[in-house]
């Protein structure tokens, strides 16, 4: 009816379809949850104290934090404003800023589908939960029906009456790889599949599903637990660690300064590399999350708080982790640098097998494995929100409204679920690495973060979105932001970038199995898939869009523009006015 009122939250479009309204946080501190859960993730527990330890201990944080300063920390302001600004998704936000550049959201949601493997590590850890419950922990003896008989609980270099059996494996190795995995020889062999484990992949994505099905109102609310309650877990896992006989030698080898590792090349590629992967960048989760904002949120302080606690984070949770390390190879009397660990080897083979000396067993193998099930729900179950808003925001009239985006986000459930069945077949660990070595490498956010910080720097311009920032916060960014925008960040991801494809190697297995051929071509094919979106999105665009390439790249940044050129002349007149009264 003409003059009638649109229902609330909806907006109305050729006066008959309803679109629903996008909707915002409903507090700051959902919001702050919200980028803590999808920052904070195992990437701070298992990959950071290892990487820590294995390039210079101490010396290793003079590295991490040049790479926050130059890449972390404007990138992570970079997306959080531009989310906000435009109050778009991944993709469509680049449509607002620089068309030309569109490509690159195309290509950070790319590599957040294939980074939708990593729901594998959370029925991983559900399945280890429940065996946590077991009056006897599995994977600390060696009587078990999947057991070897060069099981042992020590594990390699056991001595028995004056004889070495150096070719022994730990009982918790033998869990993680006969009964876990049940690993076939090779990728060739799928093997049966592993029925309890794809319960338990089944369980993680209904618990996504739940978490993200009303957006961010129930994302906001969900946040509250997943985000603050590993934090009680880390917190109650150090204080035991620190407590236990051979901790402080797990502490220092953690941090135990070696200067000389400076000058390696390899240190500073994987710093940087760290960086990338723990402040989620690149990908436009941030841009996403940082959409549901008002307009006038201090995104400028929020930046500096979230970097500082994911910082913080991966170094407290460095103290958790070798504290109880050391504990373990004082017990068995062996080199710290023996049972340390990284990945997935740490989260289910070192740390297990630490926790079953330790007494009262079961309760901190409870603690660990509930503390990394809610590190990786958050980080999964927002960047399935990330990917659904994304391209909701692409096909607003058809996705965005009544139970349309919940019957889209539960068809990419399910489709992603499927895909992930090969995954718990016996050759399933085989596909996973390939996944996480090459669609999700380092070299693919790389490459993104040189075109991102071009495109702002240069093409939109930094002060431009200076100037954004200032009126959506009212705080002018420092001229550091500027300079690493426009230079250091483009230049610190060219050059890591240039030595990551010059030391990259073919993907290999527990340092042995080979990959066939058609494996690293897949591998490959998954990594060049997210790279070329952004040159071919750029060619595609000159190549339909008439006018000049500056008209091509900014015919919308102009529009967008508008607001803060007609608030300066607003202010110009004002000043004008009061310079007249007086």
């Amino acid at each position: 009816m003409i003059g009638s009122i649109p229902p609330k939250n909806t907006v109305t479009l050729n006066l008959s379809l309803k679109i629903e309204d996008r909707g915002h946080w409903a507090s700051k501190t959902e919001f702050l949850l919200a980028v803590a859960g999808n920052v904070v993730g195992m990437g701070n527990v298992w990959r950071f104290p290892y990487l820590c330890y294995k390039n210079g201990g101490g010396v290793f944080l003079v590295p991490y934090v040049v790479f926050v300063v130059t890449c972390g920390i404007p990138l992570f302001l970079l997306e959080t404003a531009m989310g906000q600004y435009t109050q778009e998704g991944g993709i469509t936000c680049w449509r607002r800023i620089c068309p030309l550049a569109e490509g690159i959201g195309y290509a950070g949601q790319l590599i957040q589908l294939y980074g939708m493997c990593y729901m594998m590590i959370l029925a991983w850890a559900l399945f280890y939960l429940t065996f946590s419950f077991s009056s006897e922990l599995p994977w600390a003896s060696c009587n078990n029906p999947w057991n070897t008989d060069e099981c042992n609980v020590a594990g390699r270099n056991l001595t028995l009456n004056g004889t070495q059996h150096s070719n022994s494996t730990s009982a918790a190795t033998e869990f993680w790889e006969h009964r876990v995995l049940s690993i076939s020889n090779g990728i060739e062999e799928t093997g049966k599949v592993h029925w309890e484990v794809l319960l338990c992949l089944t369980a993680v994505w209904i618990i996504c599903y739940f978490c993200i099905w009303k957006g961010v109102k129930s994302t906001g609310k969900v946040v509250y637990f997943t985000a603050t309650f590993p934090y009680v877990m880390l917190l109650v896992l150090l204080v035991r660690g620190l407590t236990l006989p051979g901790a402080l030698e797990g502490v220092v080898f953690y941090l135990y300064p070696d200067p000389e590792k400076l000058l390696d090349p390899q240190v500073w590629m994987e710093a940087c590399a760290q960086v990338f992967f723990s402040y989620s960048t690149c990908v436009g989760m941030l841009t996403v999350l940082g959409s549901y904002n008002t307009y006038n949120n201090n995104c400028y302080r929020d930046c500096f708080m979230l970097c500082l606690l994911n910082s913080c984070t991966s170094v407290v949770a460095g103290f958790a982790v070798f504290s109880v390390l050391g504990f373990m190879a004082h017990e068995h009397g062996k080199p710290i640098a023996e049972v340390a660990e990284s990945g997935p080897g740490l989260a289910f083979i070192a740390y297990p097998q630490a926790v079953a000396m330790i007494p009262l067993p079961q309760l901190w193998a409870v603690c660990f494995f509930i503390m990394v099930i809610l590190l990786c729900v958050d980080t999964q179950f927002t960047a399935i929100e990330g990917i659904v808003t994304s391209v909701t925001d692409v096909f607003p009239r058809v996705l965005r409204g009544a139970r349309r985006r919940e019957i889209f986000l539960l068809l990419f459930c399910i489709i992603c679920y499927l895909t992930q069945i090969i995954m718990v077949t016996e050759g399933g660990m085989y596909w996973f690495q390939l996944y996480d070595y090459y669609a999700c490498s380092g070299a693919c956010l790389l490459f993104l973060s040189i075109f991102q910080s071009l495109t702002i720097g240069w093409v939109f311009g930094a002060n431009r979105l200076c100037n954004i920032i200032q009126d959506m916060t009212g705080s002018y960014p420092n001229v550091v932001f500027r300079l690493c925008w426009k230079y250091l960040t483009p230049l610190a991801s060219l050059v890591t970038f240039i030595y990551y494809l010059v030391e990259l190697q073919p993907l290999t297995y527990n340092r042995g199995y080979v990959y066939p051929d058609w494996a690293y071509g897949f591998g490959r094919l998954m990594s060049l898939s997210s790279i070329v979106l952004v040159p071919a999105w750029a060619l595609g665009r000159l190549g339909t869009t008439k006018g000049t390439l500056k008209q091509s790249s900014l015919d919308s940044t102009d529009r967008y523009s508008k607001r803060i050129n007609n608030k300066k002349k607003i202010q110009k007149q004002d000043k004008l006015y009061l310079i007249a009264l007086l």
